[in-house]
């Protein structure tokens, strides 16, 4: 069998395989990180490698020029093996599993967001409380006349200080229980968590033990995985970290991730890439740097899309890609952590945020809490922009929520230049109307690699009001920036390279672009003309997501992504999912309160609606087919 070589990150991993194997798939059975939003069509042009020594049998494509052609440069899912080969892994394909940029929540405005979110949820008398706590406690040590067993010493005396009727010791603690008592002369330090007047002892540690009762929110995106280490106790955050979610190779949405768990054994390898490949080294990273041991970890909450909570559960996702789209399920109860295999105490309740649809899931109802949209007698839209979008319209009187199949542009999917929020991808650019020359803000400092969502949102709104395209995306200007092919197509060079290639946006990317943000618009009013309502009574849109360091709103709203309404009603409210998913760590009332607000959320699935596609099209225009609709702009 022939043995590829990858060189990725200055580390050579080999692999044999069957002849025939394609490059990606072989990349993907040594564990291999190469980006492929498309998961293997060829479509998306993102898993360039280059064929350092050996030859391939590849399909010449038109996201690789002759000269890089000649050069060794393939995509790996059109490369098949049939001999010995190395292959050389270019940075850009790797990135997005180890650096994907998160909002940091110690510094800046996100943890001003994150706040503000926490004080407003406990205004709306969702008090914090979780009912975890450590107890000290001294217990007499028994003698030849006091008999009693271990265990019910134990309970007796954490029942008699914590004034609880019941006190339960699971077997994964009285199974070392005896050891534990002795070594610590019965002086203990107890991890319990009680409910109402009933509780259960998680960890026994010696008094001098300092680990608090610590508990973790995770937010499980399509593309990307952030979590926070809490003390229970006081809500002080512990840890954080973040990092590309390990399922991306097979696809950079939901469908190609269903697509591929639907193969043989595929439930099993979607649910181990996000498990094992992205959150126990994510835990045990946060573990470690807050010093505390797994066992101390009692309570986790899981925020994520309705596919990306059946592929974390190992429950077959296919249903919910084919009409009627059944989920497994909608809310469920909590699963213990050891049944996950996740490296904190086995008997943690693991607290999935429940889904309300199809394709809107946990990460909304938990972005929902934390938009308090729910509290609030004005209406209000809220909008998280990720791989797809979700909008959730309405106040206290009423929510309805829905998807839109905006595709993988807003993170750098089906752009050519496109990118994750990763070092090297711009995330703000201003153009200079006369000399057409770009200010590009880029993440890391460094060179220019590509684009990330809020970038691209800034580089085609500022194309468009420089007159250099026309509002169907087409370049009507001429510069040295803009340059054209044999068949006329235009293009627009933000940066050359040290490698000689160029950073540019295409007609071919605006207009994918141009349909993704059309999707929104034409998501946001769907939903107001299925309630006979327009964007007047539309108090205030908070947008959510992590597609850079935020939207510039004045860009969004000249492309027709956003309402055309005061700028002053817009509020970017970061990873909402993770705040809410928090929320829900640190406080019972505010767990409840999702779960309220998945039940009671009225869910429209557009593709029912008629005169949905017609609004589509009449969006994919910039800024829309209806000047009316966006009177502030200026139409080129």
């Amino acid at each position: 069998m022939p043995k590829i070589s990858f060189i990725s990150d200055n580390t050579t991993t080999s692999i044999e395989v069957q002849s025939g194997t394609d490059v990606l798939s072989a990349a993907r059975l040594a564990n291999v990180a190469i980006d492929a939003p498309c998961s293997g069509n060829g479509s998306c042009g993102k898993c360039r490698i280059r064929i350092a020594e050996g030859n391939v049998d590849s399909t010449e494509t038109r996201h690789i020029n002759k000269e890089d052609f000649d050069t060794g440069w393939r995509l790996a899912c059109l490369s098949k093996v049939s001999e010995d080969i190395t292959v050389e892994v270019p940075d850009i394909a790797a990135a997005y599993k180890s650096r994907m940029k998160v909002a940091d929540l110690s510094s800046g405005k996100e943890v001003e967001i994150f706040t503000q979110c926490q004080n407003d949820i406990e205004n709306a008398g969702l008090a914090f409380g979780n009912g975890a706590q450590v107890l000290k406690i001294k217990l007499e040590e028994p003698t030849l006349d006091d008999t009693m067993p271990d265990d019910e010493r134990l309970s007796r005396a954490a029942a008699a200080e914590l004034g609880a009727s019941d006190v339960i010791i699971p077997y994964s603690v009285l199974k070392t229980l005896p050891g534990k008592l002795r070594d610590a002369q019965f002086d203990l330090s107890l991890t319990v968590q009680k409910y109402e007047d009933r509780a259960e002892i998680l960890r026994v540690a010696p008094a001098s033990d300092a680990a608090p009762a610590c508990g973790l929110a995770i937010d499980i995106g399509t593309t990307s995985v952030t979590g926070i280490l809490a003390d229970l106790e006081s809500g002080k955050i512990l840890a954080k970290a973040s990092s590309g979610n390990g399922q991306i190779r097979y696809g950079a949405d939901v469908i190609h991730r269903i697509v591929e768990q639907e193969k043989p054994g595929g439930i099993k390898i979607l649910q181990d890439a996000v498990i094992k490949e992205t959150l126990i080294p994510l835990i045990l990273a946060m573990e470690k740097e807050a010093k505390v041991p797994a066992d101390a970890v009692i309570s986790l909450t899981i925020a994520g899309n309705s596919t990306m909570n059946h592929l974390f559960l190992g429950i077959d996702a296919g249903p919910l890609r084919r009409e009627p789209y059944i989920p497994a399920f909608f809310s469920c109860d909590p699963v213990p952590a050891g049944e996950l295999g996740l490296p904190v105490n086995p008997k943690a309740p693991v607290h999935i945020m429940p889904n309300i649809g199809s394709y809107v899931g946990g990460d909304i109802t938990a972005g929902t809490l934390a938009s308090m949209v729910w509290d609030k007698d004005e209406i209000n839209l809220f909008i998280d922009l990720g791989t797809n979008g979700e909008l959730v319209l309405g106040n206290r009187d009423f929510l309805m929520s829905c998807a839109c199949s905006a595709g993988p542009a807003f993170e750098g999917g089906d752009i050519s230049c496109g990118m994750r929020a990763t070092d090297g991808a711009a995330e703000a650019c201003t153009i200079d109307k006369d000399t057409m020359e770009p200010s590009l803000s880029i993440i890391g400092g460094g060179a220019l690699i590509g684009l990330c969502g809020s970038g691209l949102i800034d580089v085609i709104s500022e194309l468009f009001r420089c007159g250099i395209i026309n509002a169907k995306g087409k370049f009507v200007r001429e510069g040295e920036r803009v340059k054209h092919n044999e068949h006329g197509m235009g293009r627009y060079v933000l940066a050359v390279r040290d490698d000689g290639r160029e950073v540019s946006i295409s007609e071919t990317d605006i207009d994918n672009f141009i349909r993704a943000k059309g999707s929104i618009f034409s998501a946001i009013m769907t939903m107001l003309q299925s309630l006979d309502m327009d964007v007047s009574v539309i108090d205030s849109v908070y947008v959510a997501g992590g597609i850079g360091s935020g939207i510039d709103m004045d860009n969004a709203v000249r492309i027709g992504m956003l309402p055309d309404i005061e700028r002053e009603r817009f509020h970017y409210i970061g990873n909402s999912s993770l705040a809410g998913a928090y929320a829900g760590l640190t406080s019972t009332a505010a767990r409840e309160k999702i779960n309220e607000l998945a039940q009671s959320m009225t869910y429209l699935e557009l593709s029912a609606i008629p005169g949905y596609m017609d609004s589509f099209v009449a969006a994919c225009f910039l800024p829309h087919t209806d000047a009316s609709l966006f009177p502030s702009v200026k139409q080129n």
